[in-house]
């Protein structure tokens, strides 16, 4: 078995707005984004704050996540997050993005990419960054949060990694010779239990103090709203337990499209169907032929409405 983050998935978000520096004329602000990392075996993460949507500051994250983490096997993101594939998103240049990629290259790590529209895919980590973005983002985005220093903001992340760290990864057992709860921290760190927190009982007052106050506010704050929007959801999946037959070559599809008005969404053909390593077909490429222009995507087969098998159109 690999040691913990090993294999990683991996988004970006953000940004926030922190106080920079102070001026005679007010004060000057700068955005600070954040990559959270996800490690796939033991579901615990590592937030990374960064000051600019670059190839230096992905680097610089990168490199600072292996230092604590150790060096990673396998980053995973999807294509509306990398760093790499979404040039136009990030505004990259050619450079920018050969410097990413050589950067891992010669730290023999690859990076995978899921394909477009598929968010699902990611699984864990698209999940967790999902939630951990709405909460984030409801609270630094209101105006009683716009005091940010770039130092509450890490802290900050590093109590928000804490919380998330402390999720319960099994049921609760009700045996008392079994008192403690499996967390990833626990896998993380070898050890039982987690940070005490203040005993003090931090209020609205106590954000405009001293920076340590306002950055426990916060996190009182965000554990609020993490047990209540996450922790509840613990539950068993009661879907995809039965197998179905793979999607093949010569099959016909509807391509759902939310673009495209109902009625309109384009049929194709599946030209390549992609097994993964279970033997499953989860991704596959469909040709289609819309205004007498032939094009060929690439997608998950939960973006596609099956027609007809390649048997039937034979």
């Amino acid at each position: 078995m690999d040691p913990p983050f090993s294999y990683v998935g991996l988004d970006v978000f953000g940004p926030w707005e922190v106080i920079t520096h102070c001026t005679r004329g007010g004060q000057a602000n700068s955005k600070r984004w954040a990559v959270l990392f996800t490690c796939m075996f033991t579901r615990g993460v590592h937030i990374e704050v960064i000051e600019s949507m670059t190839s230096s500051s992905l680097i610089n994250a990168l490199r600072r996540f292996f230092s604590i983490r150790g060096p990673a096997k396998q980053l995973r993101s999807d294509c509306g997050m990398n760093f790499v594939g979404a040039s136009r998103e990030l505004k990259m240049s050619e450079n920018e993005q050969t410097a990413v990629r050589e950067y891992l290259l010669e730290r023999r790590c690859s990076w995978v990419f899921n394909p477009p529209h598929s968010s699902h895919m990611g699984g864990a980590w698209e999940h967790m960054i999902g939630i951990t973005r709405r909460i984030l983002d409801s609270m630094l985005l209101k105006d009683r949060y716009t005091q940010l220093t770039h130092e509450v903001l890490v802290t900050f992340m590093s109590e928000v990694t804490a919380i998330i760290n402390a999720q319960p990864l099994v049921p609760v057992s009700t045996d008392p010779e079994f008192p403690f709860i499996q967390t990833p921290s626990m896998l993380l760190t070898q050890k039982a239990g987690n940070l005490p927190t203040p005993p003090e009982d931090f209020s609205k007052k106590d954000m405009l103090q001293c920076q340590w106050k306002r950055v426990q506010a916060l996190s009182e704050t965000f554990w609020n709203m993490w047990r209540k929007d996450y922790l509840g959801t613990l539950q068993s999946r009661r879907k995809w337990f039965h197998k179905h037959r793979n999607i093949k070559e010569g099959d016909i599809v509807l391509l759902k499209n939310k673009q495209v008005k109902r009625n309109e969404w384009p049929m194709g053909i599946i030209v390549k169907a992609i097994p993964s390593t279970d033997g499953l077909v989860r991704k596959v490429e469909v040709k289609t032929v819309q205004h007498r222009t032939t094009k060929v995507y690439h997608r998950p087969i939960s973006e596609l409405v099956y027609l007809l098998s390649s048997d039937q159109t034979m």
